[in-house]
């Protein structure tokens, strides 16, 4: 892969806390089973700074830094960046759900937001986040620094699975009122809301020309429906809202209806000409590298 530089010493990565801990070990793990970076000039240094290489312009040289370092770095700045990326991570009820054993939907949603964030950055891709339940709860716009991924991090540290929500409607909003200007969105969510409207939303996206990436997270029990004995069924997005069925009697409609769900969901990725990857919660994390991997190469 050429030389790689450390993002952060010791210091730097006690400060970002165990959701740090984890980005650096998944996107370390993943890069190191990788035998050629898929980028050119691929490199883990933030955009702040990068080292000099025969061919920049001298104009650009941090004197400031030599002066420190007795070495050549070229200052980085926002407009200079490869991509705006800004991810919208789902933070209502339903992504509370827990498997056996397994991360909440929302902790694993954490988890591969903060990854991607960490290798984005590393790649001098200016990276933003919006989370949101029935409304937007926190914006970060893009920005290609340091300090972007601390932000990131505690950010996505703080929130917890609120209330119920319409994805379709509240993603349609967050398009027109925050997603301006043109760049990659990446949707982390279940998804699990109505086709039409959340086709509305996609469309929107699409039609201001973002570039989508649907990551689509579901727990085991949620694609296999493994339940065989009467089951007492508890809504986490709206208190006190329970069911108890036969599990065994509603498993093939159950199973029926999620397969359409998921067909439609391919569908709309097909005709809208985004990327949509479905991400177990029993499946390694770094899945979603190799996702997101693939998607940038299909779109150049």
């Amino acid at each position: 892969m050429g030389r790689r530089s450390q993002l952060f010493d010791p210091t730097q990565v006690a400060r970002m806390g165990k959701l740090g801990f984890t980005a650096r070990s998944v996107v370390e793990g993943f890069l190191s089973g990788v035998h050629r970076s898929p980028f050119k000039g691929f490199s883990l240094e933030f955009a702040e700074h990068r080292q000099y290489y025969p061919g920049d312009e001298i104009r650009k040289i941090d004197w400031r830094a030599f002066g420190k370092t007795d070495r050549y770095y070229i200052r980085e700045y926002e407009d200079e960046t490869n991509l705006k990326a800004v991810f919208v991570v789902d933070a209502s009820g339903s992504m509370a759900y827990r498997g056996a054993g397994q991360l909440t939907k929302f902790a694993y949603a954490q988890q591969v937001a903060a990854s991607l964030a960490y290798l984005l950055l590393g790649q001098l891709d200016a990276v933003g986040l919006l989370t949101h339940d029935t409304a937007p709860r926190c914006y970060l716009p893009p920005k290609a620094t340091r300090k972007q991924l601390f932000l990131l991090l505690q950010e996505l540290e703080r929130t917890t699975p609120g209330r119920e929500t319409n994805l379709g409607a509240i993603w349609d909003r967050i398009a027109g009122q925050y997603l301006k200007r043109r760049g990659l969105v990446i949707l982390i969510s279940d998804a699990l809301d109505e086709l039409p409207s959340l086709g509305r939303s996609l469309r929107h996206l699409r039609h201001a020309r973002h570039d989508v990436l649907l990551l689509q997270i579901l727990t085991p029990e949620e694609v296999e429906f493994p339940f065989n004995h009467p089951t007492k069924f508890e809504s986490l997005e709206t208190s006190g809202a329970n069911l108890t069925v036969d599990a065994r009697r509603y498993r093939e409609e159950y199973l029926r209806m999620f397969a359409e769900h998921q067909r439609g969901l391919r569908k709309l990725a097909s005709e809208l000409r985004f990327d949509h990857v479905v991400l177990r919660t029993d499946q390694p994390v770094g899945r979603a590298l190799g996702a997101y991997l693939a998607h940038r190469k299909q779109r150049r």
